[in-house]
């Protein structure tokens, strides 16, 4: 049976463009495959609800993504479920990559607050801007500057031993002192 919404072959053009990306991106805010699949399924559900506006506006990916931060943002605030069942490792790891290295980083990131993950996904993963992540994530850019720096130091708390790091924490030098 075929769908005669209005625009119901574009959304399915847009969805089969962008599914991937969308759900690997999800993935790496929430860390649960299963979790990543509802994400993604909702956020595509608000976005077609909308999509007669949604598709006409300047990036209906950039608007697709904003949504699903704000999806898995409001998720983690209802707290509806904070059992995380694994039962097995996550499917092989990309060529050449070290899969315990894969799994330390997931489950330290698992570890952060979940606005702090967004801003290391957004920023790193996804390599964009301190300012596409500002805007995206409803902050100032000295937010995100100031959120991604504290995060990048936790995760190098949590890492430095298992990766063999070195982590030295030196307090920066007060203005106040006097030498």
């Amino acid at each position: 049976m075929q769908d005669t919404t209005p625009g119901a072959d574009d959304f399915a053009s847009f969805v089969h463009a962008t599914g991937t990306a969308l759900y690997r991106t999800a993935l790496l805010l929430c860390g649960d495959h299963h979790l990543a699949e509802d994400l993604t399924q909702t956020t595509y559900a608000k976005v077609f609800a909308k999509w007669g506006r949604v598709r006409r506006s300047d990036s209906p990916t950039a608007y697709t993504r904003t949504v699903l931060l704000n999806t898995f943002l409001s998720h983690r605030r209802l707290r509806r479920s904070s059992e995380r069942p694994v039962d097995r490792i996550p499917e092989g790891a990309a060529d050449g990559a070290d899969p315990t290295v894969r799994l330390d980083l997931m489950a330290a990131l698992a570890g952060l607050a979940p606005a702090d993950r967004a801003v290391l996904v957004l920023r790193f993963w996804e390599d964009r801007s301190v300012e596409d992540t500002a805007t995206l994530m409803g902050v100032s850019p000295g937010a995100v500057r100031t959120r991604s720096s504290r995060a990048l130091a936790r995760l190098r708390e949590r890492l430095g031993d298992e990766l063999g790091l070195t982590v030295t924490t030196t307090p920066p030098a007060s203005a106040w002192e006097t030498r």
